[in-house]
């Protein structure tokens, strides 16, 4: 595990995520580890079912109705253990400390309610203001956040929106009662590139006025490239690489990663066509043994299908999970 600049705010251990009961029980996310440091950027990577959202909700124990437990691990938040807490507690942190902007923010946002009292109901619980107040905090929040007439907009439902102005009304939702950390799985996903960009720039620009630590949540390289400080990369279930952005770009030392990289469509402009990873994701129900990735990978031996391979140092602050990467130069 790798460790950021200074002391972690929230340091994750071993986590263990399963969903379901009894024998039909699916581990999503297994022996998963990683810290962030205040005002840091770290980004959560990987294909769609890759363990990252489930790794993501379990922190705030947010399931969206689906039966979960955390049978193993620790989840330490500016030093209280997330996974001991109880619901009422944990209750008191949601929003006010930890905060989420989901993908799709139509979904995450109440559509009977208007703009104004979404925020304002979060500010009244977190903070005891007076709707008064409440309103003017609100109304703050959309004019720092650049959505265009604020004064108006606080009075309309979330359908008056555009995708992208509505991903800002979350935003400015989120970080209401100005969260230590900021939780934001896939929020460019479903935006055009221009509105991405803008996104991304307001995330970087709160981070740099607060302080704020961001977990980035994303199948997006590029987008890792314009903002993460550093990353860990997942497969199936569990993180195969870490460390900075800087050293998974130029040194990647997992071939999962690697593969990641060659997929990139602006590699694409040294080559014919792209090189997509063969192969599809295991199911989580019956993973393969060892090395989870070892029937998609080109490099495979006997060895990686055997015991399962922890993350081990390949230089300071950079870990794979892959036996070969010594011989392979990484």
């Amino acid at each position: 595990m790798i460790t950021g600049a200074s002391s972690p705010l929230l340091r994750v251990d071993s986590l263990q995520v399963r969903f379901g009961s009894g024998k039909d029980a699916v581990t999503a996310v297994d022996n998963a580890s990683f810290n962030i440091a205040p005002g840091e950027v770290f980004g959560l990577v990987g294909e769609s079912g890759s363990g990252k959202s489930a790794t993501c909700r379990s922190l705030i124990r947010l399931y969206g109705g689906s039966i979960a437990s955390l049978p193993k691990g620790s989840i330490t938040f500016n030093g209280r253990d997330l996974v001991r807490l109880s619901d009422k507690e944990l209750t008191e942190i949601r929003g006010a400390e930890i905060a989420m902007i989901f993908q799709d923010p139509m979904s995450a946002l109440n559509p009977t309610m208007r703009i104004g009292d979404q925020i304002g109901e979060s500010l009244r619980r977190h903070q005891n203001l007076s709707s008064r107040a409440a309103r003017e905090r609100a109304l703050h929040l959309l004019r720092s956040v650049g959505v265009t007439a604020p004064e108006r907009r606080l009075d309309n439902y979330p359908h008056h929106f555009s995708g992208g102005m509505r991903q800002r009304v979350l935003i400015a939702l989120a970080l209401a009662c100005r969260p230590k950390l900021l939780i934001a799985d896939e929020p460019t996903t479903a935006l055009d590139v221009t509105v991405q960009q803008q996104i991304l720039r307001l995330i970087l620009d709160l981070r740099q006025q607060t302080n704020l630590a961001v977990l980035l949540v994303t199948h997006d390289l590029g987008v890792v490239a314009q903002t993460c400080d550093r990353v860990a990369v997942m497969y199936a279930g569990r993180i195969v690489e870490t460390g900075t952005t800087r050293q998974i770009f130029r040194r990647p030392a997992h071939p999962y990663t690697r593969a990641l990289l060659n997929a990139l469509p602006s590699s694409a402009g040294r080559k014919d066509t792209l090189a997509p990873i063969e192969g599809e994701p295991p199911s989580l129900a019956a993973p393969p043994s060892g090395c989870r990735f070892h029937p998609r990978c080109p490099l495979a031996v006997d060895a990686c299908k055997q015991a399962e391979h922890v993350l081990r140092a390949v230089e300071p602050g950079h870990e794979s999970a892959c036996i070969r990467v010594g011989e392979l130069g990484c």
